[in-house]
């Protein structure tokens, strides 16, 4: 099967704007406002270059950068399709408003190191639209492993015990699991394919052995620790010591996206639906997704911290989009797909609102909150939207995710990863609407009358994501036609 290309070398500017900025934003060492200027339009001008490039994938072309072949077969380049541009639009476009959100959040504490944290966090934007836009599997993993390498000091940015706690787990995890799992699969799929091209077919055609090719599948699912699921998840809640905008970073936009992203990736364009179908991957990894995604609920309903809360509420939701790849039916695929989207914009709300309480009150466990919806009722609306898109509500972006992977259960005939789902929603609100009703029904403490909304630069980009959390569940349009080039 052949695909319409075309070359350009765009995909590699997107890439590389970030890292450009990363080389600046030092420069500006001792002026704060030249710093931050040079960190949102860098920001800008990345999701300009993605966006420059969506008619073309939406037209159906592919673009193309090749850049060096190692070995034959064996290539760094980059290739734009529909499921990369999904990734990176997304990642692209939310980075602008986590940079103006990072601001008013690091300046609001008075935070130390910031010149290095923006540069770290420049840094994770262009390794990000690297694996978007990855044209071999060797690219994807080099690039992973970037991601992995410059977010570890944004997880160490307080510097504290807890934080090199934190981050040297985060690392051990990440580049380990990488090391010990994705880096000899990559192997063993050169050894059996003879190249690690993405092309419009899977670089595996089934002829090895059925044993081996089924390892191999394990050897990706374990080395790709990103997408947090079980057992492979612990790094993520003890991630949480970081700042709240890297949190948000890490929940909803870089990390965790790239794991599931690279998933998607490993099923579509190294083994393909049908040899999934016929190594009888599909309903095995699906029950294993799903098993994910009940017990990180379940433990969600324990935490009385709000980030530990929205953290195993993260690795709950990432489940979901394995789920979705795993059935491989147009209506799962969607599902997962279309919950990139909809699970970055509704779980970045969350912990916009959660970093916005603690700057502006210092509160974070989920008894403290008791009246906050009055007195920050910006916040707390955005937080009620974003966890009713978590839910599944009709009218926001989560129901429409959940809606495709109902729809996909039924294409595989199981009732059961039906009921499952319908559970799980029951678990998302039994751990949100309790936040809720502390906010909102719950009398706060006189000693609280006088607290209010945080700063504009913080409480602006929530609303922005909590508005947008509505609209692609009212107007899912845009985001399914785009996703028709994930789907063919």
């Amino acid at each position: 099967m052949e695909e319409a290309t075309i070359n350009s070398i765009v995909p590699l500017l997107a890439a590389l704007t970030p890292i450009a900025a990363a080389l600046l934003i030092p420069l500006c060492r001792d002026d704060e406002n030249k710093r931050e200027r040079v960190s949102v339009v860098a920001a800008v001008i990345t999701f300009l270059l993605v966006a420059s490039m969506l008619p073309k994938v939406m037209s159906g072309l592919v673009i193309r950068c090749d850049l060096t072949e190692i070995l034959p077969g064996f290539a760094v380049g980059f290739r734009v399709d529909g499921f990369g541009m999904l990734f990176a639009t997304v990642s692209s476009f939310l980075w602008i408003f986590t940079t103006f959100y990072s601001i008013g959040y690091m300046r609001g504490l008075d935070e130390h190191a910031q010149t290095r944290y923006f540069t770290c966090f420049a840094l994770t934007l262009g390794s990000a639209i690297g694996v978007a836009f990855s044209g071999t599997l060797f690219t994807l993993y080099l690039c992973y492993e970037l991601v992995s390498i410059f977010t570890y000091p944004l997880v160490m940015h307080h510097e504290d015990e807890e934080g090199q706690q934190g981050a040297r787990k985060y690392l051990v995890y990440l580049m380990g699991a990488g090391k010990l799992f994705f880096l000899p699969a990559l192997v063993l799929t050169y050894i059996l394919a003879g190249n690690l091209d993405f092309g419009p077919q899977a670089i595996l055609n089934g002829d090895a052995n059925h044993t081996v090719l089924i390892v191999l599948f394990v050897l990706f699912l374990a080395g790709l620790a990103k997408a947090g699921l079980m057992p492979f998840h612990s790094w993520l809640p003890s991630a949480m010591v970081a700042p709240t905008p890297v949190s948000a970073l890490l929940h909803a936009v870089a990390v965790v996206k790239v794991g599931v992203f690279c998933v998607g990736r490993v099923i579509f364009n190294v083994f393909g639906p049908e040899l999934m179908q016929s190594l009888h991957l599909v309903m095995p990894t699906a029950y294993f997704a799903s098993a994910t995604i009940l017990i990180a609920s379940m433990i969600a309903l324990t935490q009385n911290n709000l980030k530990a809360r929205l953290a195993f509420s993260t690795i709950s939701q990432l489940a979901y989009i394995t789920l979705g790849f795993a059935l491989v039916s147009v209506s799962g695929i969607t599902g997962g797909a279309i919950h990139i989207a909809n699970h970055a914009f509704s779980k970045i709300t969350l912990f916009y609102c959660a970093g916005a309480i603690f700057v502006a009150t210092g509160k974070k466990y989920v008894d403290q909150l008791a009246g906050i919806g009055r007195l920050m009722p910006f916040t707390m609306t955005a937080f009620t939207i974003g966890a009713f898109s978590m839910i599944g509500v009709p009218g926001t972006a989560g129901f429409i995710s959940k809606w495709f992977l109902g729809l996909g259960a039924l294409d595989n005939n199981s009732m059961l990863l039906l009921v499952l789902l319908l559970t799980s929603s029951l678990l998302n609100a039994g751990y949100f609407l309790p936040v809720i009703y502390t906010a909102f029904f719950k009398k706060y403490a006189d000693e609280d009358a006088h607290l209010q909304e945080a700063k504009p630069a913080m409480v602006i980009p929530l609303t922005v994501t909590a508005v947008i959390t509505v609209l692609l569940g009212i107007f899912p349009g845009p985001l399914l036609q785009l996703i028709k080039g994930v789907i063919g």
